[in-house]
């Protein structure tokens, strides 16, 4: 059946006509019988746009919340996409604080539930975005779980629709789904490549993490993740997180890069194995001595939100830029935003010779691996690399282990 033509709403009046248009008699009649409620949404004609706020009541105030959400003019149906998706997580963000409120007591109902599911998955993309600055590994995930739940159910599933039948039937999807994040190049460019068995994971997690915020939010009671068994739920592969050999850094050392603080900042990271959240906004004042004037770093990791001391080795400590006349405040390392980083550190790595995908993530993958293949206590690696779980660590050993079976089957025949 062809698909009815769109209509393109062109302008400032068009665009509130369209999206917003005035109430009918019978509507503003059935309106007059509904109670007040506390927050409303509203717009704000621009030059050339709509700006979304919200209007509320708090501690008996009258006070406006600006989203920074806009609806442009519709040049062409992208835009309109656009604005639709937008719209969408403006009445996400709206009914979230309906369901706060709710939650607290307010004395009014909320329509729990009536939320679009891909409007959600983006708000909480957007939200990650806000918190790190950087469209980093979470913020594109959640992008990408919103697009395979649009392949999966189309664009009008409600949070309130999604239960265990529906969670079971979205990992089935995923094993057959294609990675339309895959990064092609060259002939693998029209290459169709299938999700990988980690990919899925991630992805599976990532729904988890914004169904639980639902259930904080109120706006489900139960989270139907926690009604699958776990033969049901989609596992990490292990042995499979990228790494870089010390035959491999050794290569990166000696290549030049375009970006020398980039460079520096990873190769600091193979040896200390902090985040990239973490590296680019430790400061020279972080940097202390011991008793025995061991150089360690004392920050906050930004993912957990939790303290650390780690110490830094005479090797590490090479790759510190000069520090000159900067001040205790000052980061040490002054990177792009993350996507750029990855962007900058590809070119390196293929121009040293290295055929992996690696992100500036491989890094602390690198990190782990290496200590652990000097032989240091795997009790010790979990603390250095700040892991809550010493399970986490148990996976670069199993990575190691995966890789010295790999070189002793490779005698196998040598003597035939």
């Amino acid at each position: 059946m062809a698909r009815k033509a769109q209509k393109l709403f062109k302008t400032p009046a068009e665009l509130m006509a369209g999206y917003f248009p005035e109430p009918t008699k019978e509507e503003k009649e059935r309106l007059k019988n509904r109670p007040k409620e506390p927050i409303k949404l509203r717009v704000k004609i621009l030059s050339n746009s709509l700006s979304l706020y919200l209007d509320l009541y708090k501690d008996g105030k009258r006070q406006y919340e600006f989203l920074k959400l806009y609806l442009n003019e519709e040049t062409d149906l992208s835009v309109k996409e656009q604005n639709r998706q937008t719209l969408e997580i403006a009445y996400t963000i709206l009914h979230e604080k309906i369901a706060e409120l709710n939650k607290r007591g307010a004395g009014f109902i909320s329509p729990k539930g009536k939320v679009n599911l891909i409007a959600y998955i983006l708000y909480q993309a957007d939200e990650a975005l806000k918190r790190s600055g950087n469209k980093h590994g979470y913020y594109y995930t959640l992008q990408a779980l919103a697009k395979h739940i649009s392949l999966y159910s189309g664009d009008d599933t409600q949070l309130k629709q999604v239960d265990k039948d529906y969670i079971k039937g979205f990992i089935s999807y995923l094993k057959t789904a294609k990675n339309f994040n895959y990064q092609r190049t060259g002939t693998d460019r029209d290459k169709e490549i299938i999700l990988s068995q980690n990919t899925q994971h991630n992805l599976f997690m990532k729904f988890k993490y914004v169904l639980i915020k639902a259930v904080k939010a109120d706006i489900i009671t139960i989270n139907p993740i926690d009604k699958l068994d776990n033969d049901d739920k989609p596992k990490d592969e292990e042995g499979t997180r990228e790494f870089l050999t010390v035959d491999e850094i050794k290569k990166l050392i000696v290549t030049p890069c375009k970006n020398d603080i980039l460079k520096r900042a990873f190769l600091f990271c193979c040896l200390v194995g902090l985040r990239y959240s973490d590296v680019s906004s430790i400061t020279w004042g972080e940097l202390a001595k011991d008793n025995d004037g061991s150089v360690l770093l004392r920050f906050k990791m930004k993912k957990v939100k939790r303290g650390e001391n780690a110490y830094i080795s005479d090797e590490a400590l090479k790759w510190l830029p000069e520090r000159g006349n900067a001040s205790d405040e000052n980061t040490i390392f002054s990177l792009p935003k993350n996507d750029s980083a990855n962007k900058q550190l590809a070119r390196w790595v293929k121009s040293a010779g290295i055929n992996k995908h690696i992100t500036f993530h491989c890094s602390r993958h690198t990190a782990a691996t290496l200590n652990l293949s000097l032989g240091t206590p795997i009790e010790t690696v979990s603390k250095m690399m700040g892991h809550t779980k010493i399970a986490t660590t148990q996976i670069y050993a199993k990575i190691i282990d995966k890789k010295q079976k790999e070189a002793v089957n490779r005698q196998n025949g040598i003597f035939d």
